[in-house]
């Protein structure tokens, strides 16, 4: 499978940005290619509007933004390149079902497309953590230690909840499909297996 670079991201990114927009990408991937050269692998949000203060680089909070959807792309395609290099093998397999990922022509959509696989295999990861397969949890008045335990923090809380919502969804193509699953806007495809919605829904209500 090819790397996705983000030289391409960058080209592709600029095809669709205003001259502004375009200026502020080539800003914001010198910075990326600084602290790559560098050897560091920071490319939160903050240090690079950090770094790329007075140089064209927008604030933290404008890459955070909706608006700011093209700059969190290209700094992925850093981050992702960074994490694929010692680990080579980690994504060679998505199974028969997202293969059509790996198959994507282009690089920004494509980068985007293993991106949101990542969330979705760390969304399954943190329900099968919280609530295994066959576990029952019973809550007490008292609430027991063990099970305060494996209550929801707020950053997982959140998580699960953008995971589901309209905002989630849109952004990304996708609509709630059959049975709580989630798929594919445009081909219908299976992103989110049957029950994924009630599982989250009930984890957000017990946990």
């Amino acid at each position: 499978m090819s790397t996705i670079t983000p030289d391409q991201v960058l080209n592709q990114l600029k095809k669709k940005a205003s001259p502004r927009v375009q200026n502020s990408l080539e800003a914001v991937f010198t910075i990326c290619k600084e602290q790559q050269e560098r050897g560091l692998n920071d490319f939160s949000y903050s240090t690079i509007a950090r770094l790329g203060k007075g140089r064209g680089v927008p604030a933290a909070q404008s890459i955070r933004n909706k608006t700011g959807e093209s700059y969190r792309t290209l700094i992925e395609s850093f981050n992702s390149s960074t994490k694929d290099q010692p680990k080579p093998a980690r994504n060679t397999s998505k199974g028969k079902m997202h293969a059509w990922i790996d198959e994507l022509e282009d690089p920004v959509v494509k980068l985007q497309a293993n991106i949101l696989y990542a969330q979705k295999k760390e969304a399954e990861r943190l329900l099968n953590e919280i609530v295994p397969i066959n576990q029952v949890i019973e809550v007490f008045d008292n609430v027991d230690v063990s099970v305060a335990s494996i209550k929801l923090t707020e950053l997982e809380r959140s998580a699960l909840e953008y995971l589901i919502s309209s905002e989630f969804l849109r952004r990304h193509q996708l609509e709630v499909g059959k049975n709580g699953s989630i798929v594919s806007s445009d081909t219908q495809k299976s992103f989110f297996r049957v029950a994924t919605i009630d599982a989250i829904k009930k984890a957000l209500k017990n946990l």
